[in-house]
C-alpha cells in the first residue's frame, strides 16, 4: 500500500477499536489507538502472511506482547482478511474467539496467546531463534508497551536476542508514556530507554513521532545485520480521538454511546 492507502486503513482500524470497545462496554482503547500506525505498518504492509494459508511454516510471525491492545490486533486482522468485522459484536463476550487478549488457538493470524505482560518478547525471541536453527528466513515482529518494559523478563529476553544475534527480530516499543496507574515516570521511570536498549545490544531507531507512517516505514526498512532491531516509537495514547489523547483514564475504559458517536464523527472529519 502507499501511504494514503495505509492512512485509510488506520482510520478504519480506529473506527473498529471504538466500535469493539463500545459494543463490549469494556476493553483498552487508549493503548490500542496509540498502536494503530505501528500495527498497520507491520501487519498490513510488511509481513509475509496469507489469510488463505495462515499456518504456512515460512510465514513471518507477529507477537502482540501488550496483549490488552487486542482491539488493534483484531482490526489489523480484519484489514488483512483473516477475520470478518461481523465478529466485532462478540468482542469480549463469553465463548467468542475475540477475547480481551488474543488467543492463538482460536484466531487465524495470531501466532501467540498473550496477556500476561512481559512474556511476549520472550516468545518472539524464541521464534526468531528457532528460525535461525531451522535455517528459515522468516522475520519476527513484536510490539511491547512501555509500561510493560518495567518487567524484568523483558530485559532477559532482550539480552538473549542480542547474544544470539537475532537480526531477524524487530522489537517495537509503543512508548506512549502512560500506563494504567499513571505516567511511566510516576509509576516506575524507564530512564533513557533508547540508551538502555542500545546498551543491551540492539540497533535502536528512535521515532520522535511514532504515529508517523513515513518514519515507521524508514525504520522498518533499515537493514541491520548481526544484531536485533528495536523501534522506539514515541506515540500518543488515545491517538486520533481528541478527548482520549494523552488521558490515562482511557487506558482501560470503554466509550459510552455518546462518546462513541463523538469519536466516530471526529474520525469521519
Amino acid at each position: 500500500m502507499n501511504f494514503d492507502e495505509l492512512r485509510s486503513v488506520c482510520t478504519q482500524m480506529r473506527r473498529d477499536i471504538i466500535n469493539m470497545t463500545a459494543n463490549a462496554g469494556s476493553g483498552h482503547p487508549g493503548g490500542s489507538l496509540s498502536s494503530v500506525e505501528l500495527m498497520a505498518s507491520v501487519f498490513c504492509n510488511r509481513m509475509n502472511v496469507d489469510p488463505q494459508d495462515p499456518h504456512n511454516p515460512d510465514r513471518d510471525r507477529f507477537v502482540l506482547s501488550k496483549g490488552h491492545a487486542a482491539p488493534c490486533y483484531y482490526a489489523a486482522l480484519a484489514a488483512k482478511g483473516f477475520i470478518s468485522r461481523d465478529e466485532y459484536a462478540d468482542f469480549r463476550q463469553l465463548h467468542s474467539r475475540l477475547q480481551g487478549h488474543p488467543d492463538a488457538k482460536k484466531i487465524p493470524g495470531v501466532d501467540a496467546s498473550t496477556g500476561s505482560l512481559g512474556q511476549g518478547c520472550s516468545i518472539a525471541v524464541g521464534m526468531a531463534l528457532g528460525a535461525k536453527h531451522q535455517g528459515k528466513n522468516f522475520k519476527v515482529y513484536t510490539i511491547l508497551g512501555d509500561g510493560e518494559c518495567q518487567e524484568g523478563q523483558i530485559w532477559e529476553s532482550l539480552m538473549s536476542a542480542a547474544h544470539y544475534k537475532l537480526d531477524n527480530l524487530t522489537v517495537i516499543v509503543d512508548n506512549n508514556g502512560l500506563q494504567i496507574d499513571g505516567s511511566n515516570d510516576e509509576v516506575m521511570s524507564l530512564g533513557d530507554l533508547a540508551a538502555k536498549l542500545a546498551a543491551f545490544g540492539f540497533e535502536v531507531f528512535e521515532l520522535e513521532d511514532g504515529n508517523d507512517l513515513e518514519s515507521i516505514a524508514k525504520a522498518l526498512d533499515a537493514e541491520v545485520v548481526g544484531r536485533p532491531k528495536c523501534i522506539l516509537a514515541h506515540t500518543v495514547k488515545g491517538k486520533g480521538i481528541s478527548f482520549m489523547e494523552n488521558q490515562v483514564g482511557w487506558h482501560g475504559k470503554a466509550p459510552n454511546e455518546e462518546q462513541r458517536a463523538a469519536a466516530l464523527a471526529e474520525l469521519e472529519g
